[in-house]
């Protein structure tokens, strides 16, 4: 009687076990076609559409600009948008595989990124006020064309900072995910030590263009952003060819408090 009491207990331990392990692998997966897929949409928005009209120092003729081109300016809205629901994708399953190793730091890494994303979002909000400062609506003809153009710069700065504060928060999530990266052995230590620092090189940098703005001037996207592109590209490409490896059975993982 005892026996036939146990084993099915047995049995189940055993299955759900592997479904974790299968889930893993599944979600890893995942992992690397969103960090793959949102890499295109977030360049064309934020490097492309932003370089072809935004004007530095030139306020009617930005204010121009995305008049004459107001679909590829909403073009950049809904490729920022496809990426900001890509990342609840890869927040999402960056939590499922990684939630084994310590249960709480993954739940704050997760809990970084959905804070991030959501500030984020904001950013799309003040793009909209720029095209409805800029519609010639009827209502707005109380108000001056250089008054209209300057209202319009104004969100349109709103959006690099609200940028900046979510890559902060992206450097807290990214730095965090790729610590437990390093700690479970899944991916090569290398590679997870690499995210790391180009986790915290992205956060920290947004940080200090918060403090001391003139540093944006200064320091190119390419020191701050190109090392943690390089991480997300590798990593994406790792987790859909290579794949997870076993975790080595001596490896002790960190306690899931």
């Amino acid at each position: 009687m005892p026996t036939q009491i146990l084993t099915p207990n047995l049995m189940s331990r055993t299955t759900t076990g592997g479904a974790t392990d299968e889930s893993q692998r599944k979600a890893a997966i995942v992992v690397g076609f969103a960090y793959l897929f949102a890499l295109a949409p977030a360049i064309f928005a934020e490097f492309y559409v932003r370089a072809q009209l935004v004007v530095s120092d030139n306020t009617p003729q930005t204010a121009r600009n995305i008049v004459a081109h107001e679909r590829l300016f909403r073009l950049g809205i809904a490729s920022n948008l496809t990426v900001f629901a890509l990342d609840v994708v890869l927040i999402t399953a960056l939590y499922i595989v990684l939630e084994p190793v310590h249960r709480r730091l993954a739940l704050l890494a997760a809990g970084w990124g959905l804070v991030e994303t959501s500030t984020l979002v904001v950013v799309t909000l003040s793009d909209f006020d720029v095209l409805r400062i800029l519609s010639n609506a009827s209502y707005l003809h109380v108000f001056e064309a250089d008054r209209l153009q300057a209202l319009a710069r104004l969100s349109v700065g709103a959006h690099a900072a609200t940028y900046n504060v979510g890559l902060v928060l992206a450097g807290l999530r990214s730095t965090l995910f790729c610590y437990l990266w390093f700690k479970s052995r899944l991916v090569p230590k290398a590679l997870a030590a690499w995210g790391i620092l180009a986790s915290f090189l992205m956060g920290a940098s947004a940080f200090l263009f918060i403090i001391f703005p003139e540093l944006a001037n200064v320091v190119p996207v390419e020191i701050y952003g190109g090392p943690i592109f390089l991480f997300e590209l590798i990593m994406g490409f790792w987790l859909l060819f290579a794949g997870l490896r076993p975790s080595p059975a001596a490896a002790p993982q960190l306690e899931r408090r």
